[in-house]
């Protein structure tokens, strides 16, 4: 599998924020978002492979229950990641795939946590690279198929309050429940996280949708491996 790092932290966003985790994180991804915080898996994606079954001894040996595969985006290794789900649900695991949600593979897996891109994370200096991101980066066939076979949690990355106008927008297409919809402010740095997160827990009040911080941020800083 093409992969960038294997490491264990706690989960820093969504319903199961907190959580101790061994994160596998693939490496090459199909969109090109402006504000990619592993832009080492995307715009520039390191080529360290290894096998299926070292990658599930890599994981194993940690000892902990909640795996996470993300990416870069996951589905992208069809086979390679319906054979690492499958050793790892065998072995009693709790599997997380992170996605973009732009492609649909039937996988083992206890959560789905999708991120659709609104049109903030569109680049704005890569011709190329902007029309083909702004092209794929929205499959609601492929968001509504995820809701129907498995448990899921849809996250959003806001960076201003017209970002919610798309969030109503998508989620009356699809449909997407309410429940499954999480906010979070876009960002990196302290002083990012700060300036969005306080007004967007106050349309996290007034709409329904949940909040997520960035525990990892908060925490450890932009480091990788946390």
């Amino acid at each position: 599998m093409k992969y960038s790092e294997i490491f264990y932290t706690l989960q820093g966003e969504g319903q199961l924020i907190g959580m101790p985790s061994v994160f596998f994180r693939t490496s090459f991804c199909n969109l090109r978002c402006s504000w990619c915080d592993t832009a080492y898996t995307s715009w520039t994606p390191e080529n360290k492979e290894m096998t299926v079954s070292d990658a599930f001894d890599e994981i194993s040996q940690f000892g902990v229950k909640h795996v996470v595969i993300t990416g870069g985006e996951p589905f992208l290794q069809r086979k390679e990641l319906t054979a690492l789900c499958e050793r790892l649900s065998v072995n009693g695991h709790h599997i997380t795939i992170e996605t973009n949600a732009t492609i649909f593979v039937p996988v083992p897996a206890n959560l789905i946590s999708m991120s659709p891109k609104l049109s903030n994370s569109t680049p704005l200096d890569e011709q190329q690279w902007r029309e083909h991101h702004d092209r794929e980066r929205l499959k609601p066939a492929i968001i509504r198929e995820f809701l129907e076979q498995y448990e899921c949690q849809v996250k959003f990355v806001i960076s201003d309050t017209q970002d919610i106008q798309e969030v109503h927008r998508l989620a009356e297409q699809v449909p997407i429940p309410k429940e499954t919809i999480i906010l979070m402010p876009q960002g990196i740095t302290e002083s990012e996280l700060n300036t969005r997160q306080k007004w967007l827990a106050e349309v996290c009040k007034e709409t329904g949708y949940r909040y997520s911080p960035r525990l990892h941020l908060n925490i450890w800083g932009n480091k990788r491996g946390y």
